[in-house]
């Protein structure tokens, strides 16, 4: 019996052993297995085996996409300091040299990722004027995305895409940016208001015209329906009178009968005084008037019709 107890230390350091021998890797992962403190390969996701003493894990590689922020303060062309976010989508090769190339060449890779972002902003944005640097954003990440592709495909890292994810000038700049924006917009609104108060002006005067045409229209029909109803009231008093009256009297009489008809119209509508000059001598002088001018505005038109011909 007691020799079985002098097996329970062996059989427990063999097991120990055995249990150093095997070791699990997570999936996206690689594990670096160096053999007497020289690379001797690498271990993927899922179990593997290494000899103990022999060998060691020297490290663990993310083989996942990985993001880094990178804070750029640098100065345009028209000397305004912007502070310019820069972030690195990038992931290890997962081939065997990629993975070596990663975990051995660099010794901090992150912090040289940054050193290389660090010099390309800095050669691209001082050729740059403040708009120009929000209007190229995409020529700056291809530029820092170019320089950092051909640079750390041989440290066995890949580069996915470079996004420029915030440009943020210095606090008073923004605000003179916000300040000339509100006062081009302001020049803007000006003019628009400008113009609309030019189409009120140019259709008012339209209607005013329209509506004066329409007035003296409206008039010189009202004067042809007058002078036909006259035609046809001489006409017809002609008619009817048995004596040979001439179409002068008879305007006469027919000027002297609207004139009391207007008188009697007044005098209904509550008129009490008319200051006017007023006995029937007046109404002949008006007539008159009104015949003197007929017969201008004939000789007018006779004259035009003879500088026609």
């Amino acid at each position: 019996m007691e020799n079985y107890f002098i097996f329970i230390p062996i059989i427990l350091s063999v097991l120990s052993l055995l249990a150093a021998c095997f070791f699990t890797v997570k999936q996206k992962t690689a594990v670096v297995i160096e053999r007497l403190g020289k690379f001797s390969r690498v271990a993927r996701a899922g179990i593997s085996f290494k000899l103990p003493l022999i060998d060691s894990k020297a490290g663990t590689i993310n083989l996942r996409v990985q993001e880094l922020p990178v804070d750029v303060e640098t100065k345009t062309k028209d000397d305004v300091f912007v502070k310019v976010v820069v972030s690195i989508q990038y992931y290890v090769v997962e081939s065997s040299e990629g993975i070596k190339s990663a975990f051995y060449k660099l010794n901090n890779p992150t912090h040289q990722i940054q050193s290389y972002v660090f010099d390309s902003v800095r050669s691209e944005v001082p050729s740059m004027e403040l708009d120009e640097v929000f209007s190229e954003k995409e020529k700056i990440a291809s530029a820092v995305q170019r320089e950092l592709s051909n640079t750390m495909r041989e440290f066995g890292f890949e580069i996915i895409k470079t996004l420029i994810t915030d440009i943020d000038p210095d606090t008073k700049v923004k605000i003179s940016m916000n300040e000339i924006n509100a006062a081009k917009r302001m020049k803007e609104a000006t003019k628009e208001m400008a113009e609309a108060e030019k189409i009120k002006v140019i259709a008012a005067a339209e209607a005013d015209a329209e509506g004066k045409r329409l007035q003296g229209e409206g008039i010189a029909n009202q004067r042809i329906s007058i002078a036909n109803g006259m035609k046809q009231s001489v006409q017809k008093v002609k008619g009817a009178m048995e004596a040979d009256v001439s179409g002068q009297q008879i305007m006469n009489m027919l000027f002297l009968t609207q004139h009391y008809d207007t008188i009697s119209k007044l005098s209904e509508n509550g008129v009490n005084t008319i200051f006017m000059p007023y006995s029937p001598g007046t109404v002949g002088d008006l007539q008159t008037q009104i015949q003197s001018s007929l017969l201008a505005v004939d000789q007018i038109k006779s004259n035009k019709n003879k500088n026609l011909l």
